[in-house]
């Protein structure tokens, strides 16, 4: 795992749950991972990562995650089996 992912994947994992974490790093994560990201309406992003499949709301206008979405990203890499 390339040094950017893995502090990517330590940023969500975390205690306190951060909130500063750039949404694009955790879909470059996901893509690494061997997920896939594909184009829902509006803001939604639905992705599929080891068979689980998850639906997201990219922030907007900014572009870093809230403690919700980073808090849903780690119980999705966690249904998703993935460990480091």
């Amino acid at each position: 795992m390339g040094k950017k992912q893995k502090g990517t994947y330590e940023a969500i994992f975390q205690t306190p749950i951060r909130s500063n974490i750039k949404w694009k790093d955790m879909e470059k994560l996901i893509i690494y991972l061997g997920g896939t990201i594909s184009e829902g309406s509006g803001s939604r992003v639905r992705i599929e990562l080891n068979g689980t499949l998850a639906v997201f709301h990219r922030p907007h206008p900014g572009n870093e995650t809230d403690k919700g979405a980073v808090k849903d990203m780690r119980d999705f890499l966690n249904n998703a089996e993935v460990s480091i």
